[in-house]
């Protein structure tokens, strides 16, 4: 069985999100004249991550975690608590 099979069509799953004080390190290596390789490396974290990370940084002008799209909840986070 391919990894294709595994995970649908060809779609990989993603892992957790970093927090904001790693992505706040890139963003400070970066500053500091760092380039994404070396970044990569400090961190261990992969190039490609941090390059998506500067660029929403480079865009937006935070790390914050951006919204999301998607369907909004049904119920309320006050009648979900009854």
């Amino acid at each position: 069985m391919s990894i294709r099979n595994l995970f649908g069509m060809g779609c990989i799953m993603k892992t957790k999100e970093l927090t904001k004080q790693v992505r706040d390190k890139v963003v400070e290596k970066y500053e500091a004249g760092l380039g994404y390789k070396k970044i990569s490396r400090a961190l261990n974290i992969s190039l490609s991550t941090i390059k998506s990370i500067i660029r929403k940084w480079k865009e937006y002008g935070t790390t914050a975690n951006l919204p999301r799209g998607g369907r909004p909840p049904k119920l309320k986070s006050r009648t979900r608590r009854k």
